[in-house]
Order: C-alpha cells, then sequence, then structure tokens
C-alpha cells in the first residue's frame, strides 16, 4: 500500500490504453519502491513517494516546456462533467489547436472512447485500485501520444477530491471543476484540493434553480482557501458560459 494516501504504490498495476486495442500490453508495475512495515515510519515514507513522483514530474515539465506543449490537469469529484467539458472544449478548438486527452479512471475505457469520437489523440489510464494519477503514469501515457510542439494536452484525472492534490504531474495548472449538484461548501470540506489548483470551473449552472447552490457563496469559500483563485461558471452541457473559457484557454496556449 502506498502510506501517501493508501489506495496502492504510485504506478502499481496501472495500465495504459488506446481505444479500440486490445487488452492492454501496455501495463506497467513500479518494483523499485521497498515495502515499508514500520508504521513509525509513515511520514518518511510518504515523503519518499512524493519526493520520487516530484522529480518525475519535473522531468515531464521540461518535455513539455521543451515541445511548448500547455498541459492541464483537470480534477474533481466523480461525476462533476469533466468529460462533458472535454468534448465540448475539444470540439470548439480542434481545428485551430493541436490537441491530445489522457484519461484517468480506476476502470473502463469509456471516457477514453468518448474523447476518441471527437477526433484527437487520446490514451486511458486505468489505475487499479489508485484514486489518482502520478508522474510515472503520465511519463508512461505520453510515450503513447504523439503530442506536437505548441499544443495542449488535457489530463483528466481519476475522480477524487483529495488524492490528486498531492502529486504534480508536470502540469502548467491544476484546474478543479465543480458542478453545482455537489453543495458550494466543497471548498471547505476538501481544502487541500482548492488550495493546489490555479482555476476553479464552477459546472452545470443550468440546475442552478433546481438546487440548493450559492455561487457566492462557494467562491467565497474557495477564496479564503486560494485567494488567487480564478473562476469560470459554465454550463458544459448548455453551453452558457462556455465562451468565455474557450477565450481564456485559447490566450493560454503558449506561442
Amino acid at each position: 500500500m502506498c502510506d501517501t494516501c493508501g489506495c496502492g504504490k504510485p504506478g502499481e498495476h496501472a495500465t495504459i490504453q488506446k481505444p479500440n486495442e486490445p487488452q492492454s500490453n501496455h501495463q506497467h508495475h513500479d518494483h523499485h519502491h521497498d515495502h515499508q512495515h514500520d508504521h513509525d515510519h509513515t511520514i518518511d515514507v510518504q515523503k519518499d513517494v512524493l519526493a520520487e513522483n516530484n522529480l518525475l514530474a519535473e522531468r515531464n515539465r521540461g518535455f513539455f516546456d521543451a515541445k511548448e506543449i500547455t498541459v492541464l490537469n483537470l480534477v474533481s469529484s466523480p461525476g462533476s462533467g469533466k468529460t462533458t467539458l472535454l468534448e465540448k472544449t475539444i470540439t470548439a478548438i480542434k481545428s485551430e489547436t493541436p490537441l491530445a486527452v489522457i484519461e484517468g479512471d480506476q476502470q473502463t475505457m469509456r471516457d477514453a472512447e468518448r474523447i476518441d469520437k471527437t477526433g484527437v489523440p487520446v490514451v486511458q489510464v486505468n489505475t487499479g485500485t489508485g484514486c489518482h494519477l502520478d508522474a510515472h503514469m503520465i511519463q508512461h501515457a505520453i510515450q503513447e501520444l504523439d503530442l506536437q510542439s505548441n499544443s495542449v494536452l488535457f489530463i483528466e484525472n481519476v475522480g477524487n477530491l483529495v488524492c490528486p492534490a498531492l502529486f504534480d504531474l508536470g502540469e502548467a495548472m491544476k484546474i478543479v471543476i465543480i458542478s453545482v449538484t455537489e453543495g458550494d461548501d466543497k471548498p471547505q470540506k476538501y481544502p487541500h484540493m482548492f488550495d493546489a489548483a490555479d482555476m476553479c470551473i464552477i459546472n452545470k449552472i443550468d440546475l442552478l434553480p433546481y438546487v440548493d447552490f450559492s455561487i457566492d457563496q462557494c467562491k467565497q469559500f474557495a477564496l479564503e482557501v486560494n485567494y488567487k483563485l480564478k473562476f469560470f461558471e459554465l454550463s458544459a452541457k448548455t453551453g452558457e458560459g462556455l465562451e468565455n473559457w474557450i477565450t481564456w484557454l485559447k490566450q493560454q496556449q503558449k506561442s
């Protein structure tokens, strides 16, 4: 078990697969972690795990910077609308900007298959018992993608508002997505994620008339955790507010 979050050693049993590919021959296992059974040293093990991850993340970042690839790590709880937002975003900008996607889930190819239908390169990382992506998984995944220079790579992380906050993947930004169906107190309940994020997207605003959710209250809670957070309010389903997100995204692409 990984003493950082209890989900299994980083990278253990993760499979990396493209849509319509025979069941994965890209499974990889990390065997270089020593097993730790002395619970008095849990903090040291956590530091070791994160230190190794951060080293790999910097290598990823160096690769991305060299190729001028803008990498956005999308994090949220399950069901926030990450994949739908990606589908709409890709459709809006794929004719102008080279794109690629890494999908993270514990099991199934469902999200990668959805993204594959948009026509952009995508690989699925199935983490098994793992509750987050890590830098090692990303390092393997990008080997399966023909990433173009001056492009945008979206990483859709495993649905989880806890562990993905700890793991740098080499991204330029973490973008946390919260839907109005989740409750406006999410930033208070999961402060580490909102503190680690650079931006917050409030999704499913078309449902505001039907739920007890205050956008102003949610923003206030989030800013109490991270005063630098920027916000977008949108509905990936109806397209309301999507143009502001798309305009911002185009501005982030490295020139």
